[in-house]
């Protein structure tokens, strides 16, 4: 009787695996069974996982002979391939030289060979794809709108295949595709710019000219600029052109994905556009510059200048030249008499037309008279404010005139101030009497000549009294820490200025206070704390007392990490120490060896002289002193002996410029 054992671990899951039951209560446990003998003593297994993979035996026993037989049966089992899509949408930018990278996951056994398609025909490895190891990720190459559409991932074994498709959507950055320059003539019917543009999503496209942007519709309340746009082609028409519609425009086509523009250029082609001046100043003898500045396209323009009909300069108009530059012609004249004032004519003509147009030429007139509206007295000084004169006479008032002196005797002094742009209409008057009163008057002088003077004006200057405060200028100086404070004198309250007192402090304690003489105008605060809130008063000082302070305040620079200007002067420090320190050992060293060997430098001073004599070699070491211009002796030179009658004595005796270094004999 021959019995058949098949060994093998039953797997058996209970359901569910763990539970709890009260007393006198009712549960179910379910008992799976996946490995089952069948009556052929075949052995089925249901559900096979990956994880019932391995080695099985079968034992066959002959229980009458007591034989025993097995066979070991490997179990190899195959997974279908599973492919899985992390992201099904991929998106790329197109002509932008970059790649794009899809990806699948792929599982199954054995290996699965994994294969991408497009379309239903294979991709291969190339110029344009590229894959990695397993095949799992394909690379393709420089992205175009072409390469948009759906991949798919294959995965195939011996247990099946599977896929999964992936999409690939392609943008394109905008790109004009087509923009025209333009020419027109002024005043024609009108003129269309037109610009097209591609790209993926559609771009929009707009206009621009300068800093004005175009929009969509009507630009105008005239309607004489149009922007329409349809999908992808965008268009500004000008209704009514105008030479000030030349130039460039921008067409601009944006997208979430970029831009780009072009620009378009428009000529309008109008007759010469003439501008200037037109009313002109001068006076007999006093040449002037008459402007035509002339705007044309063409550019080509020919100007003249004419005066009674007749084209100028000729033979009459000796005092007339005329001198061009591509877009003016200055007609300067220099009148002689009373004719010369008067119009004249600028003609500018091109191929689209001629213009022209009329200048005048008026004799100026002296200002009119200037008014005096406040004078404030001081012990010394008046502050006097006016106002300018109602007319220039057609010319700019180049200076003011104030004229004073005691009320109602002695002459007129007077002063010329410059005219300022500054609008502050004020002049200062200064060497007055204390106590004293005064009548002033004023007038305005432009380049005709003098007005008449204004009303006098009557005051009385104040007693002696302390100083006004000065008028105070801070500048910080170039190695920052550093501030020149200068200053402008006031009146110095009848009584000559003394000096002036500085005072400053980082804000809290107020540092020595500094002199400084009456005729100085600043002075510069050295060694200030960096990053520094300083502040700072000035006080002006006669017989009298004190001004009131005149203060400002300031702050110093951040320190630097290096002083560029300090780094010369420490390298230069260190050459001198490290010379001097050189010199210093060689003397050293010299003295030694004169001591102990008799040798060196000082021995060959101190030695016997040649085979000349004394006498000689004496006058010799005198001629190297004398001669030499310093103040310093070249060398000492003396003899033998009396280098022995040095070092005997109780010390050397310096020579100088009027005591000879030997004795006469």
């Amino acid at each position: 009787h021959l019995q058949v054992h098949v060994v093998i671990s039953f797997l058996t899951g209970i359901i569910p695996a763990h539970g709890e039951i009260s007393l006198g209560e009712s549960k179910f446990f379910m008992c799976e069974v996946r490995f089952k003998i069948l009556s052929n003593n075949h052995l089925q297994i249901h559900g096979i996982k990956k994880t019932d993979e391995g080695l099985y035996t079968c034992e066959a026993r002959l229980m009458a002979r007591g034989e025993i037989d097995l066979r070991v049966i490997k179990v190899i089992v195959n997974v279908r391939p599973t492919v899985r899509i992390l992201q099904s949408e991929l998106n790329a930018t197109a002509d932008v030289g970059q790649p794009a990278k899809m990806t699948c996951a792929v599982d199954g056994f054995p290996e699965p060979m994994v294969t991408w398609t497009r379309n239903g025909v294979d991709l291969e490895a190339g110029e344009k794809y590229s894959f990695n190891e397993d095949g799992s990720e394909i690379t393709i190459m420089d992205v175009t709108k072409l390469d948009e559409g759906e991949y798919t991932c294959i995965a195939k074994n011996k247990a099946g295949k599977d896929d999964k498709e992936l999409s690939l959507r392609v943008f394109v950055k905008p790109k004009i595709t087509y923009i025209m320059n333009q020419t027109s003539s002024e005043m024609d019917e009108q003129v269309t710019l037109t610009c097209e543009a591609s790209g993926d999503p559609t771009p929009t496209i707009s206009w621009s000219s300068g800093d004005h942007v175009f929009t969509e519709g009507e630009q105008s309340p005239d309607g004489n600029v149009v922007v329409r746009s349809d999908a992808r082609v965008s268009s500004l028409t000008l209704k009514y052109v105008k030479y000030t519609d030349a130039g460039q425009y921008l067409c601009t086509a944006r997208s979430a994905i970029g831009e780009d523009d072009q620009r378009a250029y428009l000529e309008v082609r109008y007759t010469p556009k003439i501008s200037g001046t037109v009313a002109v100043y001068t006076w007999e003898r006093n040449p002037v510059n008459i402007t035509c500045e002339v705007k044309a396209f063409p550019s080509d323009v020919s100007t003249v200048w004419l005066r009674d009909g007749l084209q100028l300069p000729n033979s009459n108009t000796s005092n007339i030249k005329i001198f061009r530059t591509p877009t003016s012609s200055y007609l300067q004249v220099t009148p002689e008499y009373e004719s010369d004032f008067g119009s004249y004519n600028c003609t500018a003509s091109n191929e689209m037309g001629t213009e022209s147009k009329e200048f005048l030429l008026i004799q100026a007139e002296v200002p009119s008279v200037p008014s005096i509206v406040e004078v404030r007295p001081f012990s010394t000084t008046a502050l006097i404010q006016y106002e300018e004169p109602e007319s220039t006479g057609g010319v700019p008032v180049l200076k003011y005139k104030a004229l004073w002196r005691m009320k109602g005797k002695g002459d007129w002094m007077q002063r010329v101030y410059e005219a300022t742009d500054d609008s502050s209409n004020e002049v200062t008057i200064t060497g007055l009497k204390p106590e004293t009163s005064y009548e002033l008057k004023l007038t305005a002088i432009n380049g005709k000549g003098e007005s008449e003077r204004s009303l006098a004006e009557f005051f009385k200057t104040q007693p002696v009294r302390n100083p006004n405060p000065p008028k105070l200028e801070g500048t910080l100086q170039p190695k920052g820490n550093s501030l020149k404070v200068s200053w402008t004198k006031q009146d110095d309250g009848g009584s000559p200025i003394l000096h002036y007192l500085v005072r400053y402090k980082p804000v809290s304690a107020w540092k020595p206070e500094i002199r400084q003489p009456s005729d100085s105008e600043y002075v510069v605060l050295r060694g200030l704390k960096w990053d520094t809130e300083y502040n700072i008063y000035v006080v002006a000082e006669n017989e009298k007392g004190k001004s009131t302070p005149a203060t400002m305040s300031f702050k110093t620079s951040s320190k630097p990490e290096a002083i560029p200007g300090t780094l010369p002067q420490v390298t230069h420090t260190r050459v001198w120490i490290l010379v001097v320190a050189f010199v210093l050992l060689l003397l050293a060293v010299d003295v030694t060896c004169f001591f102990v060997n008799k040798c060196g430098l000082i021995m060959c001073l101190c030695g016997k002289s040649g085979t000349g004599t004394k006498g000689n070699n004496l006058e010799e070491g005198k001629a190297a002193f004398m001669k030499d211009e310093s103040k310093e002796p070249i060398v000492e030179v003396r003899t033998e002996d009396e280098c022995t009658a040095n070092h005997n004595a109780a010390g050397p005796i310096e020579p100088n410029e009027t005591t000879p270094l030997t004795k006469p004999e």
